[in-house]
């Protein structure tokens, strides 16, 4: 049976034919799970957004399966900014406050932390929202001003596109992109009121 020698080099076989070297074993970046919780938290909670605000400008619209995702989308997001907190700041407002001031520097080259006092209006929005559904009821809700929800949704959006657009990079950016477009859309729909062609369906 032939046998393998150590020459310091590439192993050979007695007779002077070279081994293959052993390929080396690739390496995958470790990911944490408190990296993972954070990540997905917010991801999902982003998604479930634009599901809302697909069933309520679809036609016919529907409520109740909507506020069952916006409900699920608030407690996920309220999850992502415990997990940050939690995970990468040490529930330390100061040093979240630096980090967010460090990634909008790298950005837009601006060294400014208002960023993380527009997430946490935007998680208090967000649930505020979500006790007035279940509060007021379905109707009551679906009746309010309409510029109620244009500036909510406005406020909510632009947040939403930072997130997954403007901060984002990748296959993340790029869903968010057409996500963004398709809700546009349908945004423009329902405000020259073609929503008013089909009842609701609850």
């Amino acid at each position: 049976m032939a046998r393998c020698e150590d020459t310091g080099g590439a192993p050979v076989l007695r007779g002077g034919r070279p081994l293959p070297r052993p390929r080396a074993a690739a390496t995958i970046p470790a990911v944490s799970t408190g990296e993972l919780l954070t990540r997905w938290t917010v991801r999902l909670a982003l998604v479930l957004y634009a599901m809302t605000l697909a069933l309520r400008l679809a036609q016919p619209p529907r409520r109740r399966a909507a506020r069952w995702l916006w409900t699920a989308g608030c407690g996920l997001f309220l999850a992502h900014v415990a997990c940050a907190f939690h995970f990468f700041h040490g529930w330390s407002h100061a040093d979240a406050l630096r980090e967010t001031a460090r990634q909008t520097e790298d950005l837009i080259g601006y060294r400014w932390g208002g960023g993380l006092y527009l997430n946490y209006l935007f998680a208090l929005v967000w649930l505020g929202d979500v006790l007035a559904w279940w509060l007021g009821g379905l109707d009551l809700y679906e009746r309010r001003p309409r510029r109620i929800d244009f500036f909510l949704h406005s406020f909510m959006g632009f947040m939403a596109f930072n997130g997954a657009v403007v901060f984002a990079s990748g296959p993340t950016r790029t869903v968010g992109a057409v996500v963004t477009i398709v809700l546009c859309a349908l945004l423009v729909t329902r405000w020259f009121g073609m929503d008013r062609l089909t009842p609701s369906r609850d």
